[in-house]
């Protein structure tokens, strides 16, 4: 019996698991000619995940339709999660809650110190979408714990909660299926447009892309998967990346497996730290803004953009090659990093009378 599958095929045992509507599906997949022809290499393609409809978009939404779908089964009615104070997941997580009536309760942690307590950004919209929102200073470890023990509290005051990741990362089955789902996305949208990327690009350490890995094995597909971890502290993302792709696998009854030896990922990129913009990333944000309109973000898609501009010099993608690039949101956290934008050649472009 074949290991590979057709996606019509895959997408049946995707329809199997327990879900519930909270984005716009499926996001464009579009050329950006005039932002590859200033970087000087291949043709670039954006799968646009930043249009995923929720609370401004972003990958997580379509991992909440798994995620959340879960909570209700266990009848949960409040929700306990946490992430940096600037959260694109925590973001997407307060909206989520809002649309399917649940509490979001949100313990974040401060990564730019003070600059943090800053209403803006991410953090603007979490406190809109009426999030309680808990800012602490701790390790990631310590913010799990205060996770557990904010969900044990709200259960003696007679909730029904639910702790998601960071808490929960041993299994990221939901995440990772909603990004096996994306790849039949983007393989359904390269046959319509007659195309074959030969490269497949993401902001990503663990499960959005093993749900690609994933994807790409369960079709047989020829893509090389890079992902560009956003953090440092992402150490033995292979061997991760390729533990969730193949729980998922396990769960979707399908034959594949996904081999740490194949998984490509690489933390050139992070720059000083995680949250830190680089001048690089800065670079591709302004550049993508101005030629194609399109706005990267500074924690995750701007160095990620980076990374691909870095390879193109370096000879590792050449004029022959197609990239498509997962664009996976984080646009509004840009409001909370503008004293980082470079303020000073941005007021060179203004006027006043």
């Amino acid at each position: 019996m074949s290991k590979t599958i057709t996606t019509r095929e895959l997408r049946k045992k995707i329809e199997t698991m327990p879900r519930v509507a909270l984005g716009t599906l499926p996001t464009p997949l579009h050329e950006v000619p005039r932002f590859a022809r200033e970087l000087g290499g291949p043709r670039i393609f954006i799968k646009r995940d930043d249009l995923t409809g929720l609370a401004f978009g972003g990958n997580k939404t379509r991992m909440f339709e798994f995620l959340l779908a879960q909570a209700k089964a266990e009848r949960a009615d409040t929700i306990v999660g946490g992430a940096g104070v600037q959260s694109n997941y925590s973001r997407q997580l307060a909206a989520a809650c809002s649309a399917l009536g649940l509490k979001a309760h949100l313990v974040l942690r401060r990564i730019r110190g003070t600059k943090d307590d800053d209403i803006q950004g991410n953090l603007l919209l979490d406190l809109l979408a009426g999030a309680s929102v808990h800012i602490i200073n701790a390790t990631a470890e310590e913010q799990n714990k205060a996770m557990y023990n904010l969900a044990e509290q709200l259960e003696k005051e007679g909730k029904h909660t639910f702790v998601v990741r960071l808490a929960q990362d041993n299994d990221l089955s939901p995440d990772v299926i909603a990004y096996v789902n994306c790849f039949c996305e983007i393989t359904e949208q390269c046959e319509e447009l007659g195309i074959q990327p030969s490269h497949l690009y993401c902001s990503s350490y663990d499960s959005t892309q093993a749900g690609l890995e994933l994807g790409r094995a369960a079709l047989g597909s020829k893509m090389r998967i890079m992902g560009i971890a956003p953090a440092d502290w992402c150490h033995g993302v292979a061997d991760s990346v390729a533990r969730y792709a193949n729980q998922a696998a396990s769960k979707l009854g399908l034959l594949c497996r996904v081999d740490e030896k194949d998984i490509m990922n690489t933390e050139d990129y992070v720059g000083e730290a995680y949250g830190v913009v680089t001048p690089e990333g800065n670079e591709m944000i302004k550049l993508m803004a101005r030629t194609e309109g399109i706005f990267l973000d500074p924690v995750y898609t701007g160095k990620a953009m980076a990374g691909v501009r870095d390879h193109i010099r370096k000879g590792l993608l050449g004029k022959d090659d197609l990239v498509v690039f997962l664009h996976t949101g984080g646009t509004p956290a840009l409001f909370a990093y503008s004293n980082e934008m470079g303020l000073e050649e941005l007021k060179s472009h203004l006027s006043y009378d």
